[in-house]
């Protein structure tokens, strides 16, 4: 039996704080288990009482003449320690502590919670909560209902995870109007012990489960979540796909930064990352957590008897409705989900026009008009499903006078049963279509009120399987001069410098391959000709003052000079702007840079995060880069499969490929800079912020190159 195994198919509970007044938590949740039928022995504790519920009580755990699986807690802190303590020198397997009153309400609270995770771990324990809700496993075998809610969910294959117990009774409440089952409901509140990881790990190899739904707060782990979680949803063992709806999606939180980067991630952004780099497909409402997993619940029985997941091979979808409205609110949403409609063949149509009427629309989508049989649907959703073209179909049905909804879905299971591809159902009504959806249903086939619900569920079944037959490319093999990156930063943190300018930034990024331009520093306008000289016009000017980080801002660039005079009238411009700009800035000089070569301006950054570690940014650059936001995050180390998809996923990507007669860009060039920028702030942890902004990528086979750059520094051992 695994150490978890003990908390969710328990053969014994014991219930220690079990009370015999009804509406108190330790009553309620005894009486749950009881009238849940558990399966196995169940225990009240308490010394002050003879029974519970008709129940002989005991007066402590250690009196208890049976072997106990599962100790469930419902005391305050000082005592659910001690009952702790002795549940665990009485060889308890797992714990669930449902009491509150501990970090989340003080010093003392935590400091309570921080003993008994030491208990629990010295003795090989596992433990959930506390201030949770608790725990409950449906299925038949067990029957265990562990927690507060009076409501025992139907059994499934579907398991939930959640750190707000409040949003649990919600969701059971929701879960029991749409007859959706579970496998495992689990609430983990403070999570001092086992965290949504755990519980992600043990339900990847729970064989009752095949789809996890996660309502998420906040993450303690990062880089380690990323790399298990990406087993969980696209290893070899059991691939599963996570669901996950996250509190706080707004971009509040974002702290205020020196770096573009800084200023547009947020945290959000770290969760955005930590979700795509691991497979997890983010949802929007709770809805869509359950539009979502009826999808991917859905399986197929193989030739061998095997249940198989069904998911699309690809985006082409077949639309059968009996309603011509509906089915363009089905092909808009289709669209706008990242599908697209399927173009039958001509042996389809043929097909199609042998069994519908003459007023039926034989292309995509198929309208076989509001006076359909389920012969016509049947004929017609069997044509169109065995379609080279077509991956999947999503089927209409809207309620007429003379519709049999009932053989209509009986026809569509048939259809299912044979094929590979995924089916969704959209029945709109309520009554009226009732006996039909609850057929779907009790034969595992997705069925939906509205067409935009389905045509959601059908995209998100495609981008999983984007995913998991996503391809790898070989990694790179890339060399970095990492020793000499390393004496620079040393240097400049000895010289109390935090702030490094496109001067001193520009010589750090050199050691990771980026293709930097000749700079140099005039502290006055004949000695910038003198420089500009030496470098060969055209030339770019730029300010230099640790006060102003954003320089086109304070009027502090100039470009495309192409001689002494204009050199020199640029640097008393460039000065007296930033002056005016700023009064109390120091000014240093200004920098004489070599033009670069044409080419699209992008951004590359670095924000990094307690516990999250390095989060990377990549996108469209340039001054506007806070105005349109092009930009993508994910967390460092990433290699060059995760780079690609990177820059890939931007709106503006098409700028770098081939587009109106302008050449393709260096795209192989710009995903090993991408590679070099994680390996540099991996390498170097006292790199908290960084900005290439803008960094100009040029036509196939001739690089990129940093125009401008800025990097906070800090040393290694603070604010980690």
């Amino acid at each position: 039996m695994s150490n978890l195994d003990a908390i969710f198919a328990p053969r014994s509970v014991a219930v220690v704080g079990a009370s015999t007044v009804p509406g108190k938590v330790g009553h309620d949740i005894f009486v749950n288990i009881l009238r849940g039928g558990f399966t196995g022995t169940l225990y009240p504790v308490n010394p002050s009482a003879r029974s519970v519920a008709s129940v002989r009580a005991y007066p402590r755990i250690s009196e208890i003449p049976d072997p106990i699986d599962l100790g469930m807690i419902i005391l305050p802190p000082p005592l659910a320690l001690k009952a702790v303590q002795e549940a665990v020198e009485n060889g308890v397997k797992g714990i669930v502590i449902v009491s509150a009153g501990f970090r989340e309400v003080g010093e003392e609270g935590r400091r309570i919670e921080d003993r008994i995770v030491a208990v629990c771990r010295e003795a090989g324990v596992r433990m959930i909560g506390p201030n949770c809700l608790g725990v409950i496993n449906p299925l038949q075998a067990v029957r265990l209902n562990a927690s507060f809610s009076a409501r025992m969910p139907a059994p499934g294959n579907i398991s939930f995870i959640s750190q707000s117990g409040a949003l649990c009774t919600a969701v059971l409440d929701f879960a029991a109007d749409r007859e959706f089952g579970f496998s495992k409901f689990i609430s983990i509140g403070n999570k001092a012990d086992v965290d949504e990881l755990d519980l992600l790990c043990y339900l990847h190899r729970d064989t009752d489960t095949e789809v996890i739904m996660l309502y998420l707060e906040e993450l303690r782990r990062g880089p380690e979540f990323i790399s298990t979680v990406k087993e969980i949803t696209s290893g070899d063992f059991r691939p599963k796909p996570v669901l996950v709806i996250k509190s706080g999606r707004t971009s509040a939180g974002a702290q205020a930064a020196a770096s573009h980067t800084g200023a547009l991630a947020g945290t959000e952004g770290v969760y955005d990352a930590i979700f795509k780099q691991s497979g997890i497909i983010r949802v929007d409402t709770i809805d869509e957590l359950f539009d979502f997993a009826s999808a991917f619940a859905y399986k197929n029985e193989s030739e061998l008897g095997k249940l198989r997941r069904k998911v699309p091979s690809g985006n082409k979808v077949a639309i059968v409705t009996n309603a011509g409205g509906p089915g363009i609110v089905a092909t808009d949403m289709t669209v706008s989900s990242g599908l697209e409609l399927a173009r039958f063949s001509p042996e389809t149509v043929e097909v199609l026009a042998s069994h519908l009427p003459q007023t039926a629309n034989l292309h995509n989508p198929v309208d076989v008009i509001g006076d359909a049989a389920s012969d016509r649907y049947e004929n017609a959703l069997a044509a169109v499903i065995r379609d080279q073209n077509v991956d999947g179909a999503l089927v209409i049905l809207t309620p007429q006078s003379m519709t049999n909804v009932l053989e209509t879905a009986k026809a569509i299971v048939r259809i299912a049963r044979r094929s590979p591809k995924p089916i969704l159902c959209c029945f709109m009504g309520i009554i009226d279509v009732s006996a039909g959806v609850k057929y779907l249903q009790e034969h595992g086939v997705p069925v939906y009120r509205f067409p935009e619900n389905a045509a959601k569920a059908f995209g998100a079944l495609y981008k999983y399987s984007r995913w998991l037959n996503r391809q790898h490319l070989a990694q790179f093999k890339l060399s970095h001069d990492r020793e000499r990156a390393s004496r620079l930063i040393e240097g400049y943190l000895k010289e109390g410098r935090s702030y490094l300018g496109e001067l001193e930034g520009l010589e750090l990024l050199s050691c990771y391959g980026f293709k930097t331009l000749a700079t140099e520093l005039a502290a006055g306008p004949d000695q910038a000709v003198e420089l500009a000289e030496k470098i060969g016009y055209p030339v770019v000017m730029k300010i230099v003052s640790p006060q102003i980080v954003h320089k086109s801002d304070a009027g502090g660039v100039r470009v495309g000079l192409q001689n002494a005079d204009q050199v020199r009238q640029a640097f008393q411009q460039i000065t007296a702007a930033a002056r005016t700009f700023d009064p109390k800035a120091e000014i240093r000089g200004v920098l004489v840079q070599q033009m670069a070569p044409e080419g699209v301006e992008l951004i590359m950054g670095m924000n990094r995060y307690p516990v999250f570690g390095p989060l990377l940014m990549f996108g469209i650059g340039g001054v506007l880069v806070e105005v349109f936001q092009d930009v993508v995050f994910r967390l460092a180390p990433i290699g060059r499969n995760e780079a690609r998809r990177m820059i890939r996923s931007i709106k503006g990507y098409r700028l770098l490929e081939e587009f109106r007669g302008r050449p393709r860009t260096d795209l192989t060039a710009l995903e090993k800079l991408t590679v070099s920028l994680s390996d540099m702030v991996s390498d170097h942890p006292e790199i908290a912020e960084l900005d290439i902004n803008p960094l100009l990528v040029h036509q196939e086979g001739r690089g990129a190159t940093v125009a401008d750059c800025r990097i906070i520094l800090k040393p290694a051992d603070k604010d980690r």
